[in-house]
């Protein structure tokens, strides 16, 4: 006699897709860094739109994964809802460095490199959290979500010195905008990261 897991599958393909989106997320986060550590430099935006593209791939392959599997490895809706998070990493990441190759001119001395070295940090624990669904295990995934806690309360500070900087009077009005929009998009960034992690959390709680 065959099982219905025999006939239909397990559904464990979804874990490896979300890894794949994971994976394409912390990618971007990783490339962003590193352009962030040679600002000298005209930035190349291709690392970008091939994460994007990936995390995009991985994206409809759980969205047709969803349509055609009988069976997941978890609910339906936990898995359209940290897909729907891993998406927006990137994507936001993105925003961040199409906007800074048009106004690298103007951003001579602004140093983005240790903010976004956190994020690369947040990326890569929730690509850890993704990683650890198939285990249900509680007490790993609580040290993980308490890591990138610890990460989004720091770049919550690093924001309000940020504040402090503009408003010092030391920068020109143009700076000042500009400052405080990048920093405001990698903070959100970060809070994307977070997000995910959040859900991953949520689903092994539930799930455990």
């Amino acid at each position: 006699m065959f099982s219905l897991q025999t006939i239909f599958g397990s559904g464990q393909q979804f874990y490896s897709l979300l890894d794949e989106a994971a994976a394409a997320a912390h990618e971007s986060a990783k490339a962003l860094h590193s352009m962030m550590k040679a600002p000298d430099r005209q930035p190349a935006l291709d690392a970008f739109k091939l994460a994007r593209t990936r995390e995009r791939a991985a994206s409809d392959k759980i969205g047709k994964a969803l349509v055609d599997s009988f069976i997941t490895p978890i609910e339906r809706e936990d898995i359209e809802a940290l897909g729907s998070a891993l998406y927006k990493i990137p994507k936001q990441i993105e925003k961040f460095a199409d906007r800074y190759s048009l106004a690298i001119q103007h951003l001579d001395g602004i140093d983005f490199a240790p903010r976004a070295a956190m994020l690369e940090q947040a990326a890569g624990v929730v690509v850890e959290m993704v990683h650890e669904l198939k285990h249900l295990n509680i007490d790993r995934m609580t040290v993980l979500n308490d890591k990138l806690r610890a990460l989004e309360n720091e770049a919550d500070r690093l924001m309000l010195e940020l504040y402090r900087d503009i408003y010092s009077g030391k920068l020109d009005g143009q700076q000042m905008f500009l400052l405080k929009e990048f920093f405001e998009i990698l903070e959100k960034a970060i809070d994307r990261c977070r997000e995910a992690g959040v859900v991953a959390y949520q689903i092994v709680l539930k799930n455990s």
